[in-house]
């Protein structure tokens, strides 16, 4: 009896598939939602009936970039990364208006140069958490110095999840799964650990900071 032949098995590591799956979801839905915006700018160059756009259109525009703007933001934090990839100051900063857009947070830069893209997500993923640890808004400071990058963030108070935040920490305290709203906490440590940079998270009443 011949023998059947055993097929292939691929081998991918978890967190370059998530990544690959992640850019090939930004990439097909960045196409349906620029020819949206597209019409929705046809729209607004018709001659208007009343004084101005209608509020209908002007919630579907807001609706629109607000979309592109997250996807755009997705791409880099999510999406696959190489290191060959750069990405300048300003593109960072643009990045983190549109990661900030509509939210409460006041997201500053302070930075010269450009720099691996892989950083680049490192930083997004960072600022998503922070985003969780002040939910009633607040400020941070994106700044790179000679040891890397610091996010150092400061709020009238902060929401403590002790759970989360050891992801980012070293100690006995035990993980859990996150939620998916909360899936940038293991993202973070796991492309800080493959990038070889050291993690360091901190949290207050007050504020918080991440490093790598």
């Amino acid at each position: 009896m011949r023998e059947r032949a055993i097929p292939h098995q691929p081998r991918i590591a978890a967190e370059r598939l998530s990544a690959l799956v992640a850019s090939r979801l930004c990439h097909d839905l960045v196409s349906p939602l620029g020819a949206i915006g597209n019409g929705v700018e046809l729209l607004e160059m018709a001659p208007p009936v009343e004084d101005g756009p209608s509020p209908e259109l002007q919630l579907l525009s807001e609706s629109v970039e607000a979309a592109r703007a997250r996807i755009r933001v997705f791409r880099v934090a999510f999406g696959q990364a190489s290191a060959e990839q750069r990405i300048s100051v300003p593109d960072l900063a643009s990045l983190l208006r549109d990661l900030s857009a509509g939210g409460r947070l006041n997201l500053q830069v302070d930075a010269q140069g450009d720099m691996p893209r892989v950083e680049t997500r490192l930083i997004l993923l960072a600022v998503m958490c922070l985003e969780t640890a002040l939910p009633w808004g607040g400020r941070v400071l994106v700044c790179r110095g000679l040891q890397g990058w610091r996010l150092v963030a400061e709020a009238e108070r902060t929401r403590a999840i002790p759970q989360l935040w050891a992801w980012l920490q070293t100690g006995d305290v035990p993980l859990s799964d996150p939620a998916a709203a909360e899936v940038q906490f293991p993202l973070l440590a796991i492309h800080a650990a493959a990038a070889n940079r050291q993690l360091a998270a901190e949290l207050d009443e007050t504020g918080a900071e991440i490093s790598f």
